[in-house]
């Protein structure tokens, strides 16, 4: 069964990068017709899609976050990763990556302040 885990800094000061990575096992990242994805739940709100990669490491983005979000892959650590630029404290948020969306890594707190 495919496994997922977020990994990555807690705290990020506003105006950086956010940087992520999702490492995968079970099952290898570049399965034909698999969909890798970032999502994130704000303090108090829903769930909001960040991005996500596909099989073939073309990548789609949410309209509202495309300018500062980059997803890419190490197919040889079988590991996707998730950079969010110029962040504020709006970003903070429990961030998941996912297969499908319906296996879902436990989930990373990343907290902006200075």
């Amino acid at each position: 069964q495919v496994q997922l885990q977020e990994s990555g800094p807690g705290l990020v000061k506003p105006s950086q990068t956010l940087s992520l990575t999702c490492s995968v096992s079970g099952d290898s990242i570049t399965t034909n017709y698999y969909y890798w994805s970032w999502i994130r739940q704000p303090p108090g709100k829903g769930l909001e899609w960040i991005g996500s990669i596909a099989y073939s490491g073309s990548t789609t983005y949410s309209p509202s976050l495309k300018s500062r979000t980059s997803i890419s892959r190490d197919t040889s650590k079988n590991q996707f990763t998730l950079q969010l630029t110029s962040v504020t404290p709006e970003d903070t948020a429990v961030y998941y990556c996912a297969l499908f969306f319906a296996y879902w890594g436990q989930g990373t707190q990343v907290t902006v302040s200075s």
